[in-house]
């Protein structure tokens, strides 16, 4: 399809528009992290990472720090496990209730987070009577993490075909064996892109957390909600941000590259 000069330049025009609406608010948010002014006075007069400083020596954002890393990797474990599972049977095998299934696994990254986080709150304390906790952010997260995983594996099986894994079994291979020697190989490059997407995705949560974290369970952006009204914390949920940012962008970037790598190389 060609387009006239006009409709590229305002095509263009509106793309440099959007994407400025995006990141030009976090490129704000890293200069107040150096900005010597605690009210955040615009433009900075000047540069200073004592509010780095103050970051690093808080109790409270580095046991955030850890909390949130904790969940995402565990939740990411999980994810990968269960979604790979998931991939595998919706993919290679039929089943009456195969569509149904199929739908329900992507769903719960489909729903509004505020829903999610409800009806966890009510299976958490309601049904099964347990207290919010730790591991209840991590079951919460997980939810969602297995769709990342789940496309990214499902997506890569459509693509490889069964004539390896047939071959493997023609020779006298058994199914764990095919699985192990064959078919996760193959899957290599998709389960870390699915596993970094998972993380970063983890990483950032703050609806569901919020329904289904227990007393003393904070997280990075919990943290950041908890602070962001109150005036002398105000910079440092700037720098809390600024590594919110980074601990979200490294995951996706090296998926997306692991991704075109792959792609290339076919």
């Amino acid at each position: 399809m060609n387009l006239s000069r006009t409709a590229q330049r305002l095509l263009a025009v509106i793309t440099f528009g959007v994407l400025a609406l995006i990141y030009v608010p976090l490129l704000v948010v890293v200069a107040n992290s150096v900005n010597p002014s605690q009210s955040m006075s615009w433009p900075p007069d000047g540069v200073t990472f004592e509010w780095w400083r103050r970051a690093w020596h808080s109790t409270g954002v580095r046991e955030a720090l850890l909390t949130s890393i904790q969940v995402a990797v565990v939740a990411t474990a999980i994810a990968l496990v269960l979604g790979t599972l998931l991939a595998l049977a919706l993919q290679r095998y039929s089943f009456f209730g195969k569509d149904a299934v199929n739908l329900l696994v992507i769903l719960p990254i489909a729903l509004p987070g505020v829903v999610t986080g409800i009806a966890l709150n009510n299976g958490f304390k309601g049904i099964l009577g347990a207290d919010l906790a730790l591991w209840t952010i991590v079951v919460a997260h997980a939810t969602f993490c297995i769709v990342t995983v789940f496309n990214n594996v499902q997506a890569r099986l459509r693509r490889l075909g069964t004539s390896l894994e047939e071959a493997s079994a023609d020779l006298g291979a058994g199914v764990l064996t095919t699985f192990r020697l064959v078919t996760l190989p193959q899957l290599r490059s998709a389960l870390l892109a699915g596993g970094m997407l998972a993380f970063a995705l983890s990483f950032d949560e703050i609806i569901v957390t919020t329904f289904t974290a227990g007393r003393g369970a904070t997280t990075l952006p919990i943290w950041i909600l908890n602070n962001m009204f109150r005036p002398n914390q105000a910079p440092v949920v700037n720098v809390v941000a600024v590594v919110l940012i980074v601990f979200s962008l490294i995951p996706v970037w090296l998926a997306q590259r692991l991704s075109s790598d792959v792609e290339a190389a076919r």
